[in-house]
C-alpha cells in the first residue's frame, strides 16, 4: 500500500468516524471466505457497513478526534485482526453478531462506540443487543404520554353511561 493510498484510507475512516454515532470494532479472523461473505451479506441486509482495516490506519483516524469524541479508550482495542461495523442504529451490529454466532464463534466484539459511550469486551454483546433505538424510545415516551389521556377519556365515557343509567333508573322508579 503506497503512502497516498494510506492517506486516502485514513481520510475515509476519519470521515466515517466523525459521521457515525455508532460503530463496533470486531475480530472476524478465522472465518472462512464463505462465512465472511455471509456476514457481509447479513450486514448489508441490515444496513450496516463492515470494513476490514489495518489497526495503524484506524488508530490514526481515531486519534484525529480522540479528545473531542473520547475515542482514546478505543485505541487499546485495535490489536489483532480488525473489522469495523458502522451503523445508523446502535443495537443492530450487536444483533448481527449475536445472530451470526449461532453458527460460528466469531466475530468477537472488541469495543463499541455508542453515541459517546464506550463498551469494551465481548461480554457486552448481550447488553448492546438489548439497547433500544431512538425510534423505540420515542415510541415508548408517546405511549406513556397517551396512557393518562386514554384513562381519562375512558373514565369520562364510562362515567357518562353510568350517570345516564342512574337517571333512567330513577325515572323508571318514580314512574
Amino acid at each position: 500500500m503506497t503512502k497516498a493510498e494510506k492517506t486516502a484510507v485514513i481520510a475515509d475512516l476519519k470521515e466515517k468516524f466523525s459521521e457515525s454515532s455508532f460503530f463496533y470494532i470486531t475480530d472476524s479472523s478465522a472465518l472462512t471466505v464463505a462465512q465472511v461473505n455471509n456476514l457481509r451479506a447479513l450486514c448489508f441486509e441490515k444496513g450496516v457497513e463492515m470494513k476490514v482495516v489495518k489497526n495503524t490506519l484506524a488508530a490514526k483516524a481515531l486519534q484525529a478526534n480522540a479528545e473531542e469524541k473520547n475515542y482514546t479508550p478505543l485505541l487499546e482495542a485495535l490489536k489483532g485482526p480488525t473489522a469495523i461495523m458502522f451503523s445508523e442504529v446502535g443495537n443492530v451490529p450487536a444483533k448481527i453478531i449475536k445472530e451470526f454466532r449461532k453458527t460460528s464463534e466469531k466475530p468477537v466484539l472488541k469495543a463499541a462506540y455508542i453515541d459517546s459511550d464506550i463498551f469494551l469486551g465481548d461480554d457486552q454483546v448481550e447488553v448492546l443487543s438489548t439497547l433500544k433505538s431512538k425510534e423505540d424510545l420515542i415510541g415508548d415516551v408517546i405511549l406513556l404520554l397517551q396512557s393518562p389521556i386514554k384513562n381519562l377519556v375512558g373514565s369520562l365515557q364510562s362515567g357518562g353511561q353510568t350517570i345516564s343509567g342512574l337517571l333512567k333508573a330513577l325515572e323508571e322508579k318514580s314512574a
